[in-house]
């Protein structure tokens, strides 16, 4: 089957749907598809090689900013857009994407929803002529519906769409009015020509369900997978037990929560000897609120037991996981998925994370770890400590855990389900897998 996948890079850091992405593709060439993952406004971020590190950015965020405002813009020459969106230039531009105004960003996110009545179409049309001269393609998949303005154009030259869903609702609801609707309303227009979406959890399913006003018929789950061979299990010091954390360092992940808490176990001074380890993705516009949580630190004379570690390599993250006792990212909504909990469980680290979300049943199936109150300091420090102080709880979770994501939360096995739901779209009749 020919695949073409659609996948926004971020430029400059990691991003789950990024590595999500790229595993996927490289499992669905195992499996003898001719797949290809295409990237969209920014170059891509990823673990490892990527799926296809030739295939250069096709439509990029410089152009689209410009046209955004300027239509006409689209219409210049080629190589005014080749100079603009050089990777080097496309970088730079990622740097500076939190110096975008929510208005600009509600304006271009809306822009982009409406497809061919939107201002940018101009730039997506080129993206549309590319793909008539490529061979046929059976299916085009994106990597998330905030680029479901291409699915009625795609429509129309008789290839399938299918879309993952990555959590946008997470992005989009922290858009200001007037976009915040228009983009709701826009995406649930587009979902008309969307021939199947495909969700990463029975919540995700659920709740994307509701707000794109879809059937069930639409709606398929497939949990997502990861490489599992290059995280061995951990290798904690027993002497100096450590809480890890690895997430962009956003308050949204809960970081604010598991720092609180960390300073509340500290004070307690059953765990004299602990440590926390912060890894994950920082830009510019994180830096600010990491400094706050330093100095927060700092007030309670807690630093010295805190390890700060940005925008790691992919050898450095998985040394990262090596040094863990537990992991925690308490995020504070609910997550689609959480692909930094099969990162530790297929480590052997025992997690703690909110009940809410996918969580409960990412933890249910793995039976990794255990789960505390949302947005809770004291449940989390409670359920921190416990699970610190029961060496016998922490072995049954890290024996099982590893296990189950060994078995079924593999890149291999979330391959296999989306290429049932693949043919599904392909050929009506056959059961999705869910």
């Amino acid at each position: 089957m020919r695949i073409v996948h659609l996948t926004p890079g971020t430029g400059t850091f990691h991003c789950g749907s990024c590595l999500r992405d790229n595993v996927l593709i490289k499992a669905l060439r195992a499996r003898q598809h001719d797949a290809m993952m295409v990237p969209l406004y920014l170059p891509l971020v990823t673990d490892g090689t990527a799926a296809n590190p030739e295939q250069g950015v096709q439509v990029g965020g410089i152009s689209l900013f410009i046209t955004q405002k300027m239509p006409w813009f689209a219409h210049m020459p080629g190589f005014v857009h080749r100079f603009l969106n050089k990777p080097q230039r496309l970088r730079m531009a990622a740097k500076r994407m939190g110096m975008t105004s929510p208005k600009m960003l509600g304006e271009m996110t809306v822009g982009s929803l409406l497809g061919e009545k939107g201002r940018q179409w101009g730039e997506w049309k080129k993206l549309i002529d590319w793909l008539k001269t490529e061979p046929k393609t059976d299916v085009v998949s994106l990597s998330n519906s905030l680029l479901s303005g291409l699915a009625k154009p795609l429509s129309q030259l008789g290839v399938k769409v299918v879309c993952s869903l990555q959590g946008e609702d997470s992005f989009l609801d922290t858009l200001p009015e007037p976009w915040l609707t228009q983009a709701w309303e826009a995406m649930r227009d587009n979902a008309q020509y969307v021939t199947r979406f495909i969700a990463p959890s029975q919540y995700y399913a659920e709740l994307m369900q509701k707000r794109l006003g879809v059937g069930p018929e639409k709606m398929a789950v497939v949990p997502n997978g990861m490489d599992v061979t290059p995280f061995p299990a951990a290798e904690p010091d027993p002497n100096f037990p450590t809480i890890g954390f690895f997430a962009r360092m956003i308050h949204g992940k809960g970081l604010t929560l598991l720092v609180d808490a960390f300073i509340e176990l500290m004070k307690r001074g059953t765990l004299p000897r602990l440590k926390l380890k912060i890894g994950g993705a920082v830009t510019a516009v994180d830096e600010k609120y990491v400094e706050v949580l330093k100095k927060k630190l700092k007030a309670a004379n807690c630093l010295q037991r805190v390890e700060f570690l940005p925008n790691l390599t992919f050898d450095q993250k998985v040394r990262f996981f090596r040094d863990l006792t537990v992991f925690s990212v308490p995020a504070t909504y609910g997550e689609a998925f959480g692909l930094y909990v099969l990162e530790a469980v297929a480590s052997g680290i025992p997690v703690v994370q909110p009940r809410h979300g996918a969580f409960p049943e990412l933890i249910a199936a793995t039976k990794g770890g255990v789960l505390c109150k949302p947005d809770d300091v004291t449940s989390l420090a409670d359920t921190l400590e416990e699970l610190l102080l029961d060496d016998q709880k922490r072995e049954q979770c890290s024996i099982q855990g590893m296990a189950h994501v060994r078995e079924d939360f593999t890149a291999a096995r979330m391959a296999e389900r989306f290429e049932r739901v693949l043919h599904e779209a392909v050929s009506p009749g056959n059961p999705a897998t869910k």
